[in-house]
């Protein structure tokens, strides 16, 4: 009888055993898995920062594409729209607003907010860039262009747009507008990398003997140098 105990005890314990060795432990990739991830530790310290100093235009824009990334584009939209109020000139926030209406399926209303935003944005070229390059972060082409065409409706003659707009064409193929464009930048204000663009199109062109004076593009050609040189500190 005794003897019976015993294996019984025996068992048992090699059951307990056993069944902690089937017990696999806990992998980085797992604890990986359940710990917060980057973009929820970054919407916590966002959230932390409102708190502290509301109305930091910076901070709800980012906030909302936090947001509009996790579909809860009522949340997104509404950081937007504080973001956009503290500074009317953040274009990246009025187009993350078009776009968040359109994911949201309210295309009417995402019509309407981008044509208000785009003729808000026509007092000047610079605006209408700026806005447009906003539009093209959001992957939203058609609007983009609108942009486009009425910053050079404002500025005809700024070499830098031209060659914005040129490049813009050449990304998309499109190489009779790219020429366009291209050529029209190079008229204006000849550099290697106009020419070289158009090189690449089996374009030839050379420097014109004398150039036209043209002034409504040149503080426009100042703003975009400036943007261009920051870029490539960052």
């Amino acid at each position: 009888m005794a003897n019976i105990k015993k294996l019984t005890v025996l068992i048992v314990l090699a059951g307990v055993v056993a069944a902690g060795g089937c017990q696999k432990p806990r992998t980085k990739a797992h604890r990986e898995v359940i710990a917060p991830t980057s973009t929820e530790l970054r919407k916590t310290e966002l959230i932390q920062l409102q708190a502290k100093r509301y109305g930091e235009p910076d901070v709800h824009y980012e906030l909302g594409k936090i947001y509009q990334g996790e579909g809860l584009w009522d949340k997104a939209i509404t950081e937007f729209r504080v973001a956009k109020g503290y500074n009317p000139v953040h274009w990246d926030a009025a187009a993350a607003i078009v776009k968040s209406h359109l994911l949201a399926g309210k295309q009417d209303l995402s019509l309407l907010s981008a044509e208000n935003y785009i003729n808000e944005a026509s007092y000047s070229a610079s605006s209408s860039l700026l806005l447009g390059k906003a539009f093209q972060k959001e992957f939203m082409e058609e609007e983009a262009l609108e942009c486009y065409k009425q910053a050079l409706r404002i500025a005809p003659d700024s070499a830098g747009l031209n060659k914005h707009v040129g490049f813009y064409y050449l990304s998309k193929k499109d190489y009779v507008r790219a020429e366009q464009y291209l050529r029209r930048s190079f008229e204006i204000s000849p550099s290697a990398e106009v020419s070289g663009a158009l090189g690449r199109l089996g374009i030839a062109v050379q420097i014109p003997r004398k150039q036209a004076d043209k002034t409504s593009g040149k503080k426009l050609d100042k703003m975009l140098a400036n943007s261009e040189k920051k870029a490539k500190k960052k």
